[in-house]
């Protein structure tokens, strides 16, 4: 065996040296817990110190729990503070194993009871409570910021995973302070000492969220923090350093690993970890340094001074704690000068009132108080500008509008608002009217010659403003001839009758553009009714001219659009009725009734491919067929008329109507331009009483029997046109008598709300009894039909005699 290296030796004794400081470390704070936890006793008993040493380890050993655990479980019991809390959940979540336990007769692994399971729960309680209290212990001890992050990470968060922690200081500007960090590079800690506001960091967004953040992997966010190239794929915790109602900080945490989502205990250890660090930061001054100027932070007094020298109503309010140390409310410490109550009360009687019990209405849906503490709280101003204030000045019939300042100064707030002044408001409005309306306005005196225009009207006419104005006797010289006439009626009427005008005229400006412009003006009269004045405004409507242009020539072509359409329908509708009437003559065939019917679609535009055929063929059978073309207008209609009849030429072949079928699916496929249909085609032959039949996409045919409707059994078979060659199975049906067949394109059944199969159910139904007559039969369907699709509707029916 080699020997080690002096460097190696060094190493290693290096290590152990670590090892046992540490150890001596812990030994230390846990010394410090029993002595606090005997200090406890000696109160609640009376005993002395070695009495109440005795009674501690006696406990202890009953308890079956060291003498450190059982030192930590006393003080949790007479501190009752955030610490005692998260104890006392993680008792909690043991007690829920218990009776799990109890419940299924095993340990939660499936081992019997008194295996151990309880007992490491009941360890991992103690321990999380051992190492929050030394925590606690370690940071208490320690002398500065750098100490207390030392202690966090060895005594509670290496237990946890975390392998570096950062304690930032918030300053009262917004901005980050690296107040103390543990398991960074020196190097690293050294560059991240100060962070600007408004820099968005991992501990930015922790201090600006009240539930802090818990991000899985620090690579995904893109967000910068320290130690991102240490640890780039771990894990981090930002968690806002809150006390009192005011966040001094944030804590930051760093895994290795990316962070599973942890349970409820490990979010109440952090988050009583960061109010420990934030009782550390209360009296954390930042060192002046590179980047971070030194702040003198003023005391109430100041910020009166400061208050009572604005011009705008002030302010100064400072926290309000309930008993459990809480922020409840802010106390009104001062009220500047310029300060008006709405409800008339003094200045002094505001003055030292809380905020809430001054105002109420800044409690319900006003975002005033909100904005307060959030701002005490971080330390970020808040700005904004046309803020609602009726929170302050409820009694004012018009809701009050501000531009709003909130800062906290020190342990202060103050806040400043500046009401907008309605005059001001109005006439801003009125000029951003005008500019987005394009209008300007005019005044002329006709008694001095003197004119006065606005920014407005100067630009519109396209002269610089230091030009001098056009006086209206001379606005037929700046408009287009044509228009003379309008602009010459509307000065007669305007100057001469002495009635308000307006007119409509082209303007042509000095840079050769022409506007569409409108005037109007009224007169203006002195006590002798002699004409004094003429006021008016110019605007620029060559926008809305245009657009009236476009509009009527986009009126013509629609009307000539909807002419043509109108047309094109009427023809497509004669065609479809001159090919297919709505009712034919039944065939004659002995011991046979046919029936057909067609319903066109109610709308016209929705004229379609519906087709219907019953002819006696040479051989003395008779062909049955109905078909959809898919589409509407006259290209489904000329479809339908090529299909149907190309049908009736292939039967006279005396072919089957599966090798019918698969005839037509080539015209369809090569000779129509790739149109698409279903079909159902039918061979009746009387003597035999037997119908031969196929489908091409379509639903079957039904048959009634006995009161009882039930469609016939599919066979297989490709819509037309959809392949270049198709082969169509065929099925044979003997009929009886009374037997009634009915073959439909699917406009009597479909329906928007429902599926093809419930709407065939419903078919089935209504079809079951049977009139007297087939044509009653057929009249009947189309009458009940639930159909809301507005198709056009084939029916054919045959009733065997």
């Amino acid at each position: 065996m080699t020997p080690p290296s002096p460097v190696g030796r060094l190493a290693a004794t290096v290590d152990r040296l670590g090892r046992e400081v540490r150890a001596a470390q812990a030994e230390a704070e846990g010394r410090a817990l029993v002595e606090l936890a005997k200090g406890v006793l000696v109160a609640r008993l009376g005993c002395g110190p070695a009495q109440a040493a005795r009674q501690l380890a006696e406990l202890a050993e009953q308890s079956r729990v060291t003498p450190l655990e059982f030192a930590v479980d006393v003080i949790n019991q007479a501190a009752r503070d955030r610490m005692s809390e998260v104890t006392d959940a993680f008792l909690a979540a043991t007690a829920a194993v218990r009776a799990a336990e109890a419940e299924d007769g095993t340990d939660g692994t499936g081992t019997p009871d008194g295996t151990g399971t309880s007992d490491a729960g009941d360890a991992v309680a103690g321990s999380a409570a051992v190492r929050l209290r030394a925590a606690e212990s370690g940071a208490l001890a320690a002398d500065d910021t750098q100490a207390v992050a030392d202690a966090l990470l060895e005594q509670a968060l290496r237990p946890l995973g975390a392998v570096a922690v950062a304690i930032w200081a918030a300053g009262s500007d917004g901005s980050l302070s690296l107040a103390g960090s543990a398991g960074f590079a020196p190097a690293e800690a050294t560059r991240w000492r100060y962070v600007p506001p408004d820099v968005a960091t991992v501990a930015r967004c922790g201090l600006t969220e009240r539930a802090g953040q818990w991000i899985t992997s620090l690579a995904r966010t893109g967000l910068p923090s320290v130690g991102r190239h240490q640890y780039p794929d771990g894990g981090r915790v930002a968690v806002p350093a809150r006390a009192g109602g005011r966040v001094h900080g944030v804590l930051e945490i760093a895994w290795p690993t990316p962070l599973a989502a942890q349970p409820p205990q490990v979010v109440r250890q952090v988050e009583a970890l960061a109010e420990l660090c934030a009782h550390t930061l209360e009296s954390y001054t930042p060192p002046h340094g590179a980047g971070q100027e030194p702040r003198v932070v003023p005391d109430a007094a100041e910020l009166m001074d400061l208050a009572d020298g604005l011009h705008d109503p002030a302010l100064v309010l400072v926290p309000h704690l309930d008993a459990a140390g809480h922020l409840a409310d802010f106390r009104i410490q001062h009220v500047n000068k310029r300060f008006l109550d709405p409800a008339g009360r003094p200045r002094a009687v505001v003055g030292g009132a809380l905020l809430l019990e001054a105002y109420p209405m800044a409690a319900g849906d006003s975002e005033l108080f909100q904005n307060v503490e959030r701002v005490y709280a971080t330390g970020e101003p808040f700005r904004a500008r046309r803020m609602n204030l009726t929170a302050l000045v409820d009694q004012v019939p018009l809701s009050a509008v501000a531009d709003m300042s909130i800062s906290r100064h020190g342990n202060a707030v103050l806040l400043i608002w500046r009401i907008e002044d309605e005059t001001a408001r109005l006439a801003g409005l009125l000029q951003h009217a005008q500019r987005l309306g394009r209008i300007g306005g005019f005044e002329e005196n006709l008694l001095t010659g003197d004119i006065t225009w606005n920014g407005q009207l100067f630009d519109l006419y396209g002269r610089p403003r230091t030009s001098v104005p056009v006086p209206l006797e001379e606005l037929t010289a700046h408009a287009h001839p044509d228009d003379s006439v309008t602009i010459g009626r509307f000065l007669r009427t305007l100057l001469h009758q002495r009635r308000p005008a307006s007119a409509a005229f082209r303007l042509q400006r000095p840079d050769g553009v022409t506007r569409h412009v409108r005037v109007v003006a009224e007169p203006v009269l002195d006590t002798d009714d002699r004409l004094l004045l003429v006021r008016g405004a110019y605007q620029d409507i060559s926008a809305q001219h245009w657009t009236e242009v476009a509009l009527a020539a986009t009126r013509d072509q629609l009307a000539h659009t909807e002419q043509q359409a109108v047309e094109r329908n009427r023809l497509t509708l004669q065609l479809q009725h001159a090919i297919m009437p709505p009712a034919q003559t039944p065939l004659k065939v002995p011991d046979l009734q046919v029936a057909v019917r067609y319903r066109p679609a109610e709308t016209e535009q929705l004229v379609g491919g519906d087709w219907y055929d019953a002819v006696m063929l040479p051989n003395g059978r008779v062909l049955l067929c109905v078909g959809d073309v898919a589409g509407h207008g006259i290209e489904a209609a000329t479809s339908m008329v090529v299909l149907r009849n190309a049908l009736r030429g292939l039967a006279v072949t005396g072919a089957g109507p599966g090798q019918l079928l698969s005839w037509l699916n080539i015209v369809a496929h090569h000779l129509t331009g790739g149109v698409t249909a279903t079909a159902v085609c039918g061979l009746y032959d009387p003597e035999r009483r037997t119908l031969r039949w196929a489908r091409a996409g379509h639903m079957p045919p039904v048959l009634v029997r006995g009161g009882e409707a039930e469609p016939l059994p599919l066979v297989k078979g490709l819509l037309l046109g959809a392949a270049a060659e198709a082969a169509y199975e065929e099925d044979e049906l003997q009929l009886a008598g009374e037997d009634t067949l009915l073959m439909y394109t699917d406009g009597l059944i479909e329906r928007r709300d429902r599926s093809v199969e419930e709407s065939l159910t419903q078919l089935l139904s209504t079809v079951g009894p049977t009139p007297r007559t087939l044509d009653q039969h057929l009249d009947r369907l189309l009458t009940y039909s639930r159909s809301d699709t507005d198709d056009d509707t084939c029916l054919v029916g045959i009733r065997v005699g």
